[in-house]
């Protein structure tokens, strides 16, 4: 009982810190805006984390962990709708749910991942989406998608069900890719911002606050503790430390290769590089935090920072404008971390490595046509793209009528 309860208070403090990442996202995403865009990107994030648990709730924890059965391809399950706790014959709560933990801890940990996809695509599609489609395709991808790709691996699907499973400790798939291929998918039908893209030739467009934007990054890294830290899904000192040794030293192995190596090729310190450098390390190590040892993660991290600077690079070159780099840190970083789990640690082996490209693909696949299916579907229905003059002009005038920023001095007397 006292084990439980160690565990199950460790899960919690994660599970706080897992949702102090969400004042992260919004930090950086409006830091690495433009200032008449702030409101409307605090809207979209407070939403998604609000309406991702009730959905998280409702459906969305069930689909997860529908409990599959032995003979079931392991591709879709459902069990109910709601939640309810197991409970013994006395009617009280049932403490074998789980070792580490109980079922509530259980639903509310998960359900603080549930949000992060619809995150990582708000940040890709800033300054330029109408906020209505925003919210109606939040609802599909956080309340069926997520949690039906999430149920392949965590809820023991078909790709837990392979010879050698599919490995992904914390997320780098499950989470970040899932969220960065819909990204991908939303800013390939949504059109670059105006003024990015001028006869030819990539236009930067800075971001209005970088001091916001550093210390979003940092209230990040702190709660990759409780997203790292709490998958461990337990208080175990040996493997919840090593977790947490591995995670840091890949973020800060990540900032400053991405810093040098950014520095060598464009001749300036660019301190937004630093920032997803460490976020791309920190991605990257989230497939395998748990097996790695500290010079695998460092590896695994600072390769994350050499492809967050080519990948940056290369969606500039396609055209595809994404303001705060959603999609080279989440996605591309995510899929490399994936492949590292069968390179680096523990499990590395042929075997592993092939079960993590299955994977991969698995969830390329899925996760690109459904937000095709959804995106396309709103553009073709309801518009997704504001006019021309609300761009702008900014979309915190447009869609929500108020600045973030109001010029008190015009009010005084």
């Amino acid at each position: 009982m006292e084990l439980l309860t160690i565990n199950n208070v460790w899960m919690m403090i994660c599970t706080a810190l897992v949702f102090f990442m969400h004042l992260g996202f919004s930090l950086l995403e409006i830091g690495l805006t433009r200032q008449k865009n702030t409101l409307n990107i605090l809207f979209k994030n407070i939403f998604i984390i609000t309406i991702g648990l009730l959905l998280y709730c409702l459906v969305g924890f069930n689909l997860m962990y529908p409990g599959f059965a032995e003979d079931s391809l392991g591709l879709f399950g459902f069990s109910e709708f709601g939640i309810s706790a197991p409970l013994t014959e006395a009617g009280t709560l049932d403490l074998d749910y789980n070792q580490g933990y109980t079922y509530w801890t259980d639903f509310l940990f998960q359900g603080m991942f549930a949000a992060t996809a619809a995150t990582i695509v708000s940040g890709a599609v800033a300054e330029r989406m109408k906020i209505l489609p925003f919210l109606i395709f939040t609802v599909f991808y956080v309340g069926l998608v997520y949690p039906i790709a999430g149920s392949w691996k965590w809820g023991g699907g078909f790709l837990q069900q392979l010879e050698t499973p599919f490995y992904d400790f914390a997320g780098s798939t499950l989470v970040h890719s899932v969220g960065g291929w819909a990204a991908l998918v939303a800013v390939c039908l949504l059109g670059s911002r105006i003024g990015k893209f001028k006869n030819g030739k990539i236009q930067a467009i800075p971001g209005h606050n970088i001091p916001l934007a550093t210390a979003g990054v940092l209230i990040l890294w702190l709660g990759w503790f409780g997203f790292n830290g709490g998958s461990v899904l337990s208080a175990d000192p040996a493997l919840t430390s090593l977790t947490l040794v591995t995670t840091c030293l890949a973020a800060a192995a990540g900032g400053v290769v991405a810093s040098l190596f950014s520095t060598i090729l464009y001749k300036n310190l660019d301190l937004t590089m630093f920032l997803n450098g460490i976020l791309g390390g920190l991605v990257g190590i989230t497939a395998g935090a748990d097996q790695m040892s500290p010079t695998d993660a460092i590896l695994i991290g600072a390769i994350a920072g050499v492809i967050i600077v080519f990948a940056v690079s290369l969606i500039d070159k396609l055209k595809l404008d994404d303001p705060v780099g959603a999609i080279a840190v989440h996605l591309i970083c995510g899929i490399w971390g994936t492949l590292a789990v069968g390179i680096f640690g523990n499990l590395a082996s042929f075997d592993q490595f092939m079960s993590q490209l299955i994977g991969v693909g698995s969830y390329a696949v899925f996760c690109s046509l459904s937000s095709f299916i959804i995106i396309f579907t709103l553009k073709k229905t309801m518009g997704i793209r504001v006019s021309e003059k609300e761009e702008l002009e900014g979309l915190d005038a447009h869609e929500h009528g108020m600045s973030a920023y109001p010029d008190f001095r015009l009010n005084e007397n």
